[in-house]
């Protein structure tokens, strides 16, 4: 497969999830009344909702980025990766009515196990080197190629 299919391909998919994401946090907004802490089910459907349109964005401007092969692969899986890594805490600390020491903003006073605890924060500090990583390469890709600045 050469580079521009599968660069097309990381599009639509991000596009794809996007649109999951934004069908997941309108499925869950009925639901934020239920969770033992409704403030983090609200939190969970503000950010799912935030990360599909970013996903959606992005899929619109993938196709443009001016990235090989694997810098490609890598941005597109980190960015999604980042994405649920993210995510995934969120709901965890909603279903478990939790999240006192890793997201204290939303959990307010909600604290879980240690073991859940520990379960969010280590998942959440793994979202952070790989959006950094994902974001520079896409940065990186931004950049006009010489051919391009040439015909200027």
């Amino acid at each position: 497969m050469n580079v521009s299919n599968m660069v097309s391909r990381q599009g639509h998919r991000l596009l794809q999830i996007g649109v999951v994401l934004l069908l997941f946090s309108s499925l869950e907004g009925f639901v934020i009344p239920y969770f033992p802490v409704p403030r983090l089910g609200l939190s969970v459907h503000t950010l799912s909702a935030l990360q599909g349109v970013i996903l959606l964005a992005l899929g619109l401007l993938w196709p443009k980025l001016n990235l090989g092969a694997t810098a490609s692969r890598i941005a597109c899986w980190f960015f999604i990766y980042s994405t649920f890594a993210t995510l995934v805490p969120y709901v965890l600390a909603a279903a478990w009515g939790a999240g006192n020491s890793t997201i204290p903003l939303a959990a307010g006073t909600a604290r879980g196990s240690a073991f859940q605890e520990a379960v969010m924060s280590i998942v959440l500090m793994s979202a952070a080197p790989t959006i950094l990583i994902s974001l520079a390469l896409i940065l990186w890709g931004l950049r006009i190629a010489e051919a391009q600045s040439q015909n200027r």
